[in-house]
């Protein structure tokens, strides 16, 4: 705002003619770190979420659904942009005129705590323990970090949220499992999954990151078992000599104990070649293209002796490699033909170990292979098991360099060169893990539900079509990862999990007849005593009889299951009253796309056959000021808990609403310093504005908008238009242009322009003078709106304006917070359009101005813009628009006289600064001819006079 004008009366020695300089109890400074504490204990003791929902009740929904933190460790910022922007979308929500309804979350069962209770107690626990020790522990994990985000101005049903480990929500998924394999979509089937030697479990997809390993990649030949059926694939009589191999390239040398077969393309090329090797003549079988590298990569010379396609090999026996060292490999190869494999690396010819490979257990299943024929050498723990011979006992990892061994010894490895590529871990761990062929219980991606129907991937994909997503590319993310998932795994082999509570026959695996019905029984038991009453149910208790034939099934549901049937146990389980299916957002980090959208998406397709979501928002993940990622080791980690306590959590809201969340979030304490500086700039226009309404009632001062100035109606329609943008960025739950656009207001429409202008007006005109009550109206009618605009984000800043500028009946009627009210309604104003285009034009001219007389200024011309007076020639519809607003035209240009002469044209424009020759009044400083007229007041203008002892001056525009 301009310095023209007394910002404080202490400015001057006090003069015995006061200005009209109302003050505030909203002070200037925030203070935010020290008072935010008092707000966020005074929310919860006044109950203002129950108080938003009184307000509330009776509008249509809006349910955000929450995606549940993982109740384990300190909240980190991540969880606090993913809080705030949730906060401030309900907000926004409830000022639209919605029930916008937040119940927070937790996910509470699964493996990270289960590793914290052995951490604490060591392994081995009896279940019950394991279980109990573990509830305690999540019950304390989620007190802390409930505490933080409270802290953060997050207001919700904190008192009741929903948590994944409560008994009726246990006892609710056992119900979507029954519901789903009801439907058809569950079996139970031996399967390569991902598997973790660390936890000693399956993994879901969405546990599973890449990093880069280092492993040998090794060339290894498979000895001919059938040489006359090789010549007759080639269309040879016969072999030059038996000796031969068909040569496959591995990096994983540990799965070659468990090869069963070796897959050729049925229509790739593949070339008999005859080398000398170790002295004598052998046959190699190659992919004719790679014929090549291969032998470069071997050191050796050869000539290829015929060529057959691949599907003349289809079924050929070739040997193990060790089938000659011991007769506990003494089995045979056989060829099949896979589409899946390469010319990209290798051989051309790919070797399978059923149980270690997906590609490579769908091929031999689809060539017959009975689950019992696979062979499953490797242990839960990483070790081979006892009865492989040469190997037993040792992790698979060490057995790399002994097998590479053996096959050198027995004359099958060609070449052994170590080989650095992006391989599979766990997320937790971070070790690797490998395919695992186990018996596991699967949800179907292509079964066909009973009904018949569209399969599971078919109706997420069609329920994906018919999703909003924010930012758009969600979509394709989405649709991407459900097209080529596999079967999902659901069960896990832990003990801090909701049970698959079957009863399996002993002998023939099946469940029992009586299934549904048990798992209701179970169900019912869980709802009183939680997932500790299927640990402590005999059998008998359900079975009778038939209970000497069936075992309790051992396995835990996958904690993706928890968390992605909460539609089902929250929504219209626990929380049914205040939330409702399907929730219209579901909001979160970029990488629930395979994690909580994906399960979600899943189970809801299975149980209602469309989506739990109408829209998905995904926000990007937090760096620091140079964009790299937060990391402890490299102490770049900005802590939440420690900006609330130094600049205050507002200024992490600040912070969060003016970053693009749809890509990477950058904060670091310089960023963090530029929110603190366009937090005061907002803060000081509230105090300005509040100072200035603080002796105004609308319900007696109030002038109707018919009568106000042209200037005042000018700002209330700009207010008018927008609140229309900036609500419908909200509607688009877009943040940053919020921001961008209060803060452009705040500091350019109303401190660069319209408060600038009033000031003359609110402080020398009658203190109850039409012209002074107009421009007050005006701005209240601004800070009812302006408020209501940035309670979204500036909750705490709003809510402590709010008693002081609503006063104590409207305050009392908004049961003593502004989160009950809804965007404010402005008076309509008649020629709104024409106005915003007039004052639009009167800007940019006076940015000309104003120009000109800081040249003035600087040249030592003037001393404030006061003491100029100013010619404008100007041409057409600019003289037009300038005459137009007569003599209030040096109240808009700030300057003590401002007059306009017509001219021909634009070339004879001009703006013509002259310094006053006149005297200042002390009370407006104004330079006028008229001061010190009236004998009694030597030291006033007459406008001063008047508007203190007179009828007051005439104003009709600014």
């Amino acid at each position: 705002m301009s310095d023209n004008k007394p910002n404080k009366p202490a400015a001057k020695p006090q003069s015995k003619y006061p200005v009209n300089m109302t003050e505030t109890a909203f002070p200037m400074r925030g203070d935010l770190a020290k008072r935010e504490p008092q707000w966020v204990k005074q929310w919860q003791e006044k109950k203002i979420y129950e108080r938003i929902r009184k307000a509330a009740k009776g509008r249509p929904k809006f349910i955000l659904h929450d995606g549940p933190p993982y109740a384990n460790g300190d909240i980190h910022i991540g969880h606090a942009v993913n809080k705030i922007l949730k906060d401030m979308i309900v907000k926004a929500r409830n000022m639209a005129g919605f029930d916008a309804q937040y119940v927070p979350g937790w996910d509470c069962h699964g493996m990270p705590i289960e590793i914290q209770i052995e951490k604490q107690y060591g392994k081995g626990l009896p279940t019950a323990e394991v279980q109990a020790k573990s509830r305690a522990y999540a019950t304390e994990q989620i007190a802390r970090q409930k505490q933080d985000f409270i802290r953060l101005g997050v207001l919700g049903e904190w008192d009741n949220p929903y948590l994944t480990m409560a008994h009726g929500n246990e006892a609710d998924e056992l119900r979507a499992l029954g519901a789903i394999m009801e439907k058809g979509y569950v079996y139970r089937g031996l399967k390569p999954v991902n598997w973790c030697f660390d936890c000693g479990s399956a993994l879901a997809e969405a546990e599973v990151e890449y990093q880069d390993k280092r492993d040998p990649a090794i060339d290894v030949g498979f000895p001919f078992a059938e040489p006359e059926k090789v010549a007759q694939a080639f269309g040879l009589d016969k072999l030059p000599t038996d000796k031969g191999y068909a040569i496959i390239w591995t990096t994983t040398p540990w799965t070659i104990p468990a090869n069963q077969a070796l897959n050729m393309h049925p229509e790739f090329t593949y070339a008999l070649v005859q080398v000398e090797r170790n002295g004598e003549a052998q046959l190699l079988i190659l992919a004719q293209d790679l014929v090549e590298q291969c032998l470069q990569r071997y050191g050796l010379q050869g000539n290829v002796i015929a060529t057959a396609k691949g599907e003349a090999l289809s079924l050929v026996n070739f040997k193990h490699p060790f089938a000659d060292a011991d007769a506990g490999y003494k089995r045979f190869s056989p060829v099949y033909l896979s589409d899946y494999v390469t010319l990209d690396t290798g051989t051309g010819i790919v070797h399978s170990a059923p149980a270690y490979g997906v590609d490579d257990f769908n091929s031999c299943k689809a060539h017959g292979m009975k689950d019992d024929d696979i062979l499953k050498p490797v242990m839960g723990d990483g070790k081979y098991a006892s009865w492989l011979p040469f190997f037993a006992g040792m992790t698979i990892w060490e057995a790399s360099k002994p097998i590479c061994g053996k096959l050198e010894e027995v004359g099958s490895l060609f070449k052994l060169v170590m080989f650095d590529h992006s391989y599979m871990h766990c997320w937790r761990h971070k070790t690797p893990i490998i395919y695992r062929a186990t018996s596991q219980w699967f949800a179907g991606m292509d079964v066909k539900p009973k009904s018949g129907g569209a399969t599971l991937r078919e109706t997420a994909l069609a329920g994906i079509e018919k999703t909003a997503f924010y930012p758009g590319w969600g979509k394709a993310r989405l649709h991407g990862m459900i097209a080529n998932r596999p079967d999902w795994t659901l069960s896990r082999q832990r003990q801090w999990g909701v049970p698959m509570a079957f009863f399996v026959h002993k002998e023939s695996g099946e469940l029992h007849p009586r299934t549904p019905e048990l798992l209701e029984e179970v169900a019912k038991r869980i709802e009183q005593h939680g997932i500790e009453a299927w640990q402590a149910l005999d059998p008998a208790e359900l079975l009778g009889a038939d209970a000497a034939s069936y075992v309790k099934n051992q396995d835990t549901l996958d904690v993706w299951f928890d968390s992605g049937t909460t539609h089902y146990t929250v929504l219209r389980g626990s929380h049914k009253d205040q939330l409702q299916f399907p929730a219209d957002l579901y909001l979160e980090g970029s990488d629930q796309h395979r994690g909580w959208f994906h399960s979600s998406l899943l189970t809801a397709s299975m149980i209602d056959g469309q989506p739990p979501y109408k829209a998905l928002l995904t926000h990007g993940f937090v760096v620091d000021g140079e964009g790299k990622k937060m990391s402890k080791s490299k102490g770049n980690v900005v802590a939440p808990q420690k900006v609330s306590d130094t600049l205050g959590a507002e200024i992490l809201r600040l912070w969060v609403a003016s970053t693009d969340y749809s890509g990477e979030l950058s904060i670091s304490d310089e960023i963090l310093k530029r929110v603190v500086e366009s937090y005061r700039r907002i803060r000081n226009t509230l105090r300005f504005l509040l100072a200035n309404t603080s002796d105004f009632d609308p319900a007696k001062d109030a002038v109707p908008t018919a009568e106000l100035l042209e200037i005042d109606r000018y700002a209330i329609a700009r207010m008018a238009q927008l609140q229309a943008e900036i609500t419908q960025h909200y509607d688009a739950y877009e943040f940053h242009p919020v921001v961008a656009k209060l803060q452009m207001y705040c500091s350019e429409d109303l401190g660069g322009f319209y408060l600038d202008i009033l000031k003359d007006r609110l402080y020398t005109g009658g203190t109850t003078s039409p012209a002074r009550r107009s421009a007050q109206t005006a701005i209240w009618h601004i800070t009812q709106s302006l408020l209501r605009l940035m309670s979204p984000i500036l909750s705490f800043t709003v809510e402590e304006a709010w008693p002081i500028f609503a006063g104590e009946k409207a305050y009392a009627a908004s049961d003593e917070t502004i989160f009950t009210q809804t965007w404010h309604e402005l008076p309509a104003v008649s020629d709104a359009p024409a106005l915003l285009d007039k004052y639009a034009q009167l800007l940019s001219l006076r940015a000309d101005v104003t120009k000109q007389l800081e040249e003035v200024r600087m040249a030592g011309g003037i001393g404030s813009s006061l003491q100029a007076e100013i010619e404008i020639k100007a041409a057409g519809d600019k003289y037009k628009l300038l005459s137009s607003l007569d003599d209030d035209l040096k109240f808009i240009l700030i300057t003590s006289q401002a007059k306009v002469t017509q001219v021909a044209d634009a070339a004879k424009e001009a703006v013509i600064v002259t310094p006053s020759t006149q005297q200042k009044c002390e009370r407006c400083w104004h330079y006028r001819a008229d001061v010190g007229a009236h004998a009694e007041h030597p030291g006033l203008c007459g406008r001063c006079v008047a508007n203190l002892f007179g009828a007051g001056e005439k104003r009709k525009f600014a």
